[in-house]
């Protein structure tokens, strides 16, 4: 038997180890209904069992390993040993080592890190192709590290062939392609916070994923109550890389947005004009908001008399003046504060009843409580987020005050509404007035934080959504994704220092990605000519790619331009992305001439067609194998940032880019007049 035919048929015991793991789990789920001792204990070890089940029954055709690690005869408790590496642990038969090691185990971390400089004990690193459908291995390809042979991933054929397969359907995981620099970024340590500024094509949104995946392998108690939050730009990316966690063998985690995350708070219903929307997301109406709660907090004047029986308790104004202040100063949320004045001033008069020889009951306890209630109401009354957040946009005596000294009067016009509601329950809010309730509900109540939380696309956020991410992870880590050159919202990040600052986490480390896997290199070139006219300092990417192709056309007739490229990209395989400010009237044309175009939200029917047309406010995260992108003068002009966003989109192609235009190109691009 030749070596192929020796790893195919161990192929066959991992897939018979598949099959018995699938029968034990299924068998546990039968038997888990009658074992747990409570009915939460019982749904959250069914949800597991039949997890396990499910996400087995789904493995027996997929490649059961992508990596093997041979240690040498020197490599102490690891010496002569094989280990084989695959996407989850499979186990052998009774009493025996397991047929596949979990690619996030620290055995296998030596796949991704061992070197020819710095082996580790490794002999041979081995990597497999897979055919197209994985279901059958086709080869391998050995590095002898202890032999002084490596290859980095441009020299490597099965890395290669992997990275540049054709992008068909959501995205993919890359645990068989993770490069040194990648994995020093997925296996980081839990208690540290990390900032990833990633270049479009290096692979920071799957190291962000795979990330997620390791942290909850390595610290799965620790997250348990927490757990992982993932939180993209909008659901139309989430669609995309939702397989990903799934096919690392991680189901619970919660991926959405910031908008989702915080729907709770109330219904949009409402826009914002820019003006308005920036103040709004501005850190300083953090500020304003604050002023405007702590604004209903009185000073105590007078005595307070409180009945029993025929008796009254009195306290003087100077002791109702000190459990307020005290309280203030110790800089509770506010209605924890409110519950403390109360208490303590029942506390007083507890200890006044038992120094008058009584022996106060908790009857008596509640008595006095209802007591005070009326108080509390004058000096520290209960209030709700939406009442403060109305008061700041409706009164704009009250949104004086607050802001005094901190908006200018025309910030202050901006965000008043125009036509005030009768009351905060009739109010019609935007999506940056949930951001604001968000805000006040924070300060009112301490929220539930998330034991990690990955942030996609972070450079778009605002202060304030930064700031409410901040409130969910004041107590865990956050890892921080995203490219400053891609930052498209009026009020999208310039330097990370000042995002880290916002998202609680000022000290954590800002890493660059800069060597692009994904786009060839022909495409980065001319990308990287936008870098210089961007708000942004960001290096330049560079690509392994040297692959692909890049057309840049000036066409008399834009829409039938585009008809005839998307006809000449169907010749190839893979996913074509038609890419313009406008896609609507290009939709029309190309369904005129009978071909099929998905859209992103699928409403239409056609989400699993080849031709995906995508308006350039949408396409950041997303990758398509040729794309066709038209006028780009167009999409430069679109919105404030719109230099940002022809960056993203240009670099959206992993392998075909065509440029069409009828108009003169943006400055930066305008020697690129013939065809490349």
């Amino acid at each position: 038997m030749n070596e192929l035919d020796a790893e195919r048929a161990y192929v066959e015991r991992c897939r018979e180890a598949v099959r018995r793991m699938l029968d034990g789990a299924r068998h546990n789920v039968i038997v888990g209904e009658t074992v747990a001792g409570d009915r939460y204990s019982a749904e959250r070890l069914g949800h597991h069992l039949k997890s396990l089940a499910k996400e087995l029954s789904e493995e027996p055709d997929g490649p059961p390993f992508f990596g093997r690690l041979d240690y040498g005869a020197d490599a102490g408790d690891h010496a002569a040993r094989k280990y084989y590496i695959g996407r989850r642990h499979l186990s052998g038969e009774t009493g025996e080592p397991p047929v596949v090691i979990d690619w996030r185990a620290p055995v296998a971390r030596a796949f991704y890190r061992a070197s020819a400089r710095e082996p580790g004990g490794v002999a041979v690193r081995r990597r497999f192709g897979w055919s197209t459908d994985s279901a059958e291995l086709t080869g391998y390809e050995d590095e002898r590290l202890d032999r002084g042979e490596e290859r980095d991933a441009a020299a490597s054929r099965i890395v290669t062939a992997e990275i540049e397969r054709p992008r068909v359907g959501p995205m993919r995981d890359i645990v068989a392609t993770i490069q040194p620099e990648q994995d020093e970024l997925v296996r980081a340590p839990i208690s540290g916070s990390i900032c990833v500024q990633g270049a479009p094509g290096t692979g920071k949104t799957a190291v962000g994923l795979h990330r997620a995946a390791y942290l909850l392998y390595a610290h799965r108690q620790r997250l348990r109550n927490g757990g992982v939050l993932v939180l993209g730009p909008n659901q139309a990316f989430l669609g995309y890389i939702s397989q990903v966690l799934p096919a690392l063998g991680e189901v619970d985690v919660e991926q959405t947005t910031v908008g989702r995350l915080l729907r709770h708070r109330g219904e949009i219903r409402a826009h914002d004009g820019e003006d308005a929307a920036v103040v709004k997301h501005d850190a300083r109406m953090a500020k304003v908001l604050r002023r405007a709660l702590y604004a209903r907090v009185g000073k105590p004047s007078g005595t307070l008399a409180v009945p029993d029986g025929s008796y009254r308790w009195r306290i003087d104004e100077y002791d109702l003046r000190r459990v307020v202040d005290d309280t203030r100063r110790e800089a509770v949320p506010y209605l924890v504060g409110r519950e403390r004045v109360i208490s303590r001033l029942v506390s007083l008069l507890q200890q006044r009843a038992e120094s008058r020889g009584q022996t106060p009951n908790a009857a008596w306890v509640k008595r006095m409580r209802r007591s005070i209630i009326g108080f509390a109401d004058e000096v520290w009354p209960a209030v709700r987020a939406e009442e403060v957040v109305a008061e700041v946009l409706t009164d704009a005596d009250a949104l004086a005050r607050a802001a005094d000294g901190t908006l200018t009067p025309g910030e202050q016009k901006a965000i008043l509404w125009t036509r005030p509601p009768r009351g905060h329950k009739s109010a019609r809010w935007s999506e940056a007035d949930i951001v604001l309730l968000d805000e006040v509900a924070g300060l009112l109540e301490r929220e539930q934080g998330y034991g990690h939380v990955i942030v996609d696309e972070a450079q778009d956020l605002s202060q304030m959504q930064c700031r409410a991410i901040a409130r969910r992870s004041e107590h865990g880590s956050i890892t921080v994704l995203g490219d400053l050159a891609q930052a498209t919202t009026p009020w999208a990040a310039r330097r990370w220092p000042d995002a880290l600052t916002h998202l609680g986490k000022p000290e954590a480390a800002v890493i660059a990605l800069t060597t692009g896997f994904r786009v060839p290199a022909a495409v980065v070139a001319l990308a990287n000519r936008l870098l210089a006219t961007l708000d942004a300092d960001v290096p330049q990417t560079r690509s392994l790619r040297s692959d692909g192709m890049l057309r840049v056309r000036r066409v008399p007739d834009l829409a039938e331009a585009v008809v005839a490229a998307v006809r000449d990209a169907r010749r190839h395989e893979g996913s074509i992305g038609v890419i313009a400010a406008d896609v609507v009237p290009l939709v029309e044309r190309l369904r005129a001439e009978g071909i099929e175009v998905a859209t992103l939200d699928g409403a239409d029917g056609t989400a699993g067609a080849q031709v995906t047309a995508v308006p350039a406010t949408l396409v950041k995260g997303f990758e398509y194998d040729h794309v066709i992108l038209a006028e780009p003068a167009a999409v430069a002009e679109a919105e404030t940032r719109g230099g940002n966003r022809l960056y993203v989109a240009l670099t959206r192609a992993v392998s075909r880019l065509d440029v069409l235009h009828t108009r003169p190109l943006p400055a930066a691009l305008d020697d690129h007049g013939s065809p490349m």
